[in-house]
């Protein structure tokens, strides 16, 4: 059995909630999109109640096919997790699974999010949506928002908006890895931040903390981080292929293989890279991720990105792309202390802005592209 696909502006935030609502009630299935599609098929399987679109940062795009099932379980297993329904502010697009599950958990309390103008993140604008939210009260509900590390880093910049930030019962940081010296900043700000893991395949962020939400089950295999439980997609849709090689089941339960590396100490997550990110640099393999983490904790760098390049010598190299200038001495010693030698970076490029996708996330795309030329 099949269900009408409805293609929906996902920069129009309202009518992604009203198609989003319809289709968990068993309308058409909603696929919000930044640019229309030439391509999206008219129906989809029955099970299927909204397409998500990938970012594409490491490759090609991808549509994951997400049930009413899971997105709604995604729901219920956050609210318990942040300690009942709210309200939402949604400063993420609403095309990405992040803004979708901000209008989800609208939806399943029967509460109106809160919506940014749409375009670029303004600090400021956060602040207007945030202040028509009403007073904070003690019947007042809770009030929720989800950013991306870098949202948060530019509110942080503004000292006026960190009372506007201090309001919020909980933020979800999530999306990209949460540079440590941001997280500390946020807690002796005084803000209740909560960092999460997960992806659209997972219908968004099911880790909080490193701990899984309730009924989310966790996995390491061979290194690699295994998610399974309520909340994972149908698979890509029209794409068997990648379906078969991410998607499994395990006991009766339905399980993703995200691709990022981890381990489990004392019971709580901690991811390590990406197993597409690692590289051979002079035959030893670098994994550019610890790379990054490493170089992110240097002052003035939270904002590097780390990234490979071609070397005649060594094949492929890391290289640091960041707004700022640096000592690139210090820097190779910094993450030969802690790495080894071989994942020492080759050169620090400094450009004058960091290319963003729509989500706030870092190109790295665009980024590996200016390493290259450089």
């Amino acid at each position: 059995m099949t269900r009408q696909l409805r293609v929906v502006d996902g920069t129009d935030a309202q009518a992604v909630l009203e198609a989003l609502r319809d289709a968990l009630a068993g309308g058409p299935a909603v696929f919000p999109v930044a640019e229309e599609p030439t391509d999206a098929p008219a129906t989809v399987p029955q099970r299927v109640a909204v397409v998500v679109q990938t970012s594409g940062s490491t490759g090609r795009p991808k549509r994951v096919a997400l049930g009413a099932d899971a997105l709604l379980a995604g729901s219920a297993a956050a609210g318990s997790a942040l300690g009942g329904a709210g309200r939402w502010l949604l400063a993420l697009p609403a095309h990405y699974v992040a803004g979708i599950n901000v209008l989800t958990r609208s939806i399943a309390s029967d509460t109106q999010p809160v919506f940014m103008p749409p375009g670029r993140f303004d600090p400021f604008a956060f602040a207007v949506a945030a202040d028509s939210m009403g007073p904070r009260t003690p019947d007042a509900p809770s009030r929720f928002t989800s950013l991306v590390p870098t949202q948060l880093a530019r509110l942080l910049e503004q000292d006026e908006l960190l009372d506007t930030l201090r309001d919020f019962d909980r933020i979800l940081v999530g999306g990209q890895a949460m540079p440590p010296a941001l997280l500390s900043l946020a807690l002796e700000s005084g803000l209740s931040v909560t960092r999460t893991y997960g992806s659209s395949e997972t219908a968004g962020g099911c880790v909080y903390d490193g701990l899984p939400l309730a009924g989310v089950q966790l996995a390491i295999t061979d290194g690699q981080i295994e998610l399974g439980g309520p909340t994972i997609a149908e698979g890509y849709l029209g794409d068997p292929e990648r379906t078969q090689a991410s998607f499994f089941v395990r006991d009766g339960i339905r399980w993703y293989r995200t691709g990022d590396t981890g381990e489990v100490v004392d019971g709580v997550l901690r991811v390590t890279g990406r197993l597409d990110d690692l590289i051979k640099s002079g035959g030893v393999a670098v994994s550019l991720a610890r790379v990054e983490r490493v170089v992110r904790g240097i002052d003035g760098l939270a904002d590097a990105v780390v990234v490979p390049a071609p070397s005649e010598r060594w094949g492929t190299v890391p290289v640091v792309v960041s707004t700022v200038d640096a000592d690139l001495a210090a820097l190779r010693q910094a993450v030969a202390d802690e790495l080894g030698v071989a994942s020492r970076p080759a050169r620090v490029v400094v450009v004058a802005a960091l290319p963003l996708l729509a989500s706030g996330k870092p190109d790295r795309q665009a980024l590996a592209e200016i390493a290259a030329a450089g």
